[in-house]
């Protein structure tokens, strides 16, 4: 039959599970169930270094952040080591310089004065003076605004003191020369001695205190070889005797001053009031605002009060403020009974704006027994 003869004349089918054969990277042609090759991934870059490079570049580059890293360490401290010893370099010749001002401009001069003032013109003995306190309270204060580094505050602490008992001993000598000279030698002798043992005192602790704990600070951070300027206030132990001193200024023996020499009646100076310009000052407890700036002029109003002439006497005033005195004087080279006196008085370097306590004194002289009436005290606060 034609059916069977057309079946017969058929090809054969492929059995479905024929093998599929896999050709790698032949053309497509080659066999419909051949798989295409996956592609290869290209690094980016075209091929760029291994791990291991990697590894060493890293590595290389930690090593020269570490060798900058100390580099900066050691420069910046070898700067903090230079900066730290200039600190201690300058404080030493700052010290050095303040030591060798007061020798010179305060320490000397004033012992020059001193020697035979009794037979020296007493104003120019008392401006003198006062000129000389004022110093020594200049350079005490130029001490207490020094910068000093950390290391040197026990030098410091000691330098202020020695410093601070310069003045007191100034201003010792100041109030008690007059009076010494003026025939109250016996009496104010042994004090003005004591003044003498102040500025040894003072001597003492530079010496032993101040100019060890320098060079102790200075060996310690490696400076060997800068020297810290001594200094002496004091010339010789004889000025601690009374005997040798009232000698050396002249004054008079006990002997001639019992023996000799008060007129009869009486003597004394009495304090009438204080003024500022156009401001008459008010006892406390008023507090008296004044004008005129960080230098005023008081003028203080007293009377010779006793029964006899007297010579040299002095008016002084302190302004204290802020923790600080301020002091100025004046001599009145001679005065009559029953006569007023206008003394003027100028205080400088006053803090504006700050409470202020002033103190008048005019000072006994010799034979006066009743000083009551001698001195006043008032509250202010300066300003411009």
């Amino acid at each position: 039959m034609s059916f069977f003869d057309d079946d017969e004349e058929t090809a054969p089918r492929p059995s479905p599970r024929a093998p599929r054969r896999r050709v790698v990277g032949g053309p497509a042609s080659e066999g419909a169930g051949a798989r295409s090759p996956r592609p290869r991934r290209l690094q980016a870059g075209g091929g760029g270094p291994d791990q291991h490079t990697l590894m060493v570049r890293r590595a290389i580059a930690a090593g020269v952040a570490v060798v900058l890293l100390i580099v900066i360490v050691l420069v910046v401290n070898g700067c903090l080591k230079s900066e730290k010893q200039q600190g201690l370099k300058t404080y030493n010749r700052e010290v050095s310089a303040l030591a060798q001002e007061y020798q010179t401009n305060v320490a000397a001069p004033l012992f020059v004065t001193l020697t035979g003032a009794a037979s020296k013109s007493a104003l120019d003995v008392q401006q003198q003076i006062d000129h000389l306190e004022e110093q020594a309270q200049t350079i005490a204060s130029r001490a207490k605004g020094l910068s000093v580094p950390g290391e040197m505050a026990a030098a410091q602490q000691n330098l202020l003191l020695c410093m601070n008992l310069r003045v007191e001993g100034m201003n010792k000598v100041a109030a008690l020369l007059p009076t010494a000279l003026g025939g109250k030698a016996k009496q104010t002798g042994p004090y003005l001695a004591g003044a003498m043992e102040t500025f040894l005192a003072s001597d003492v602790i530079y010496s032993q205190r101040v100019v060890p704990l320098i060079q102790q600070t200075l060996a310690a951070n490696g400076i060997t070889g800068l020297p810290t300027t001594g200094s002496r206030s004091l010339p010789n132990l004889g000025w601690l005797e009374t005997a040798t001193l009232l000698t050396r200024i002249g004054a008079p023996s006990s002997a001639s001053s019992q023996s000799g020499a008060l007129a009869p009646g009486t003597h004394g100076s009495a304090l009438l009031g204080v003024s500022v310009g156009a401001t008459t000052l008010e006892a406390e407890p008023a507090v008296n605002h004044v004008s005129g700036g960080s230098s005023p002029t008081f003028t203080v109003n007293f009377e010779d009060s006793g029964e006899n002439p007297e010579t040299n006497v002095k008016v002084s005033v302190t302004v204290t403020a802020a923790g600080k005195p301020y002091k100025a004087s004046h001599v009145v080279s001679s005065t009559q009974p029953g006569t007023k006196y206008n003394v003027e008085v100028p205080v400088k370097g006053v803090p504006l704006g700050a409470p202020a306590k002033v103190e008048a004194y005019v000072e006994p002289v010799p034979g006066e027994t009743n000083v009551e009436n001698n001195k006043a005290s008032f509250l202010a606060i300066f300003g411009e």
